[in-house]
């Protein structure tokens, strides 16, 4: 990705080979002003790029990992818990303290 002013073909190599490394950031930093003006405008590049998809995810989908959120679900439910707790707690705190003011 360091050659200047590649054509949309080398353009289209290298968003194929980013997507298949998971560097799509590091493709789009190395465009230049022109090479971004001429994807931009390319309709072809466009294209190639839903195919491009479409293969990458067709060859390594025995590969892909479905992110398992049930971790991040139960973190955020201990969060609402610990949170919920806390605010039992304080609001005990308070009426108790009031009941001892008032007498």
């Amino acid at each position: 990705m360091s050659d200047i002013n590649r054509t949309i073909e080398e353009l289209l190599v290298d968003y194929a080979e980013a997507l298949r490394d998971g560097c799509i950031p590091a493709f789009l930093k190395s465009l230049t002003s022109e090479e971004g003006r001429r994807i931009a405008y390319s309709r072809g590049f466009w294209e190639a790029t839903d195919v491009v998809r479409v293969l990458n995810s067709a060859g390594f989908a025995d590969k892909a990992v479905t992110p398992n959120v049930s971790l991040f679900i139960s973190r955020v439910d201990a969060k609402i818990a610990s949170r919920l707790k806390k605010a039992r707690a304080l609001s005990r705190r308070k009426r108790t303290a009031r009941a001892r003011h008032l007498t």
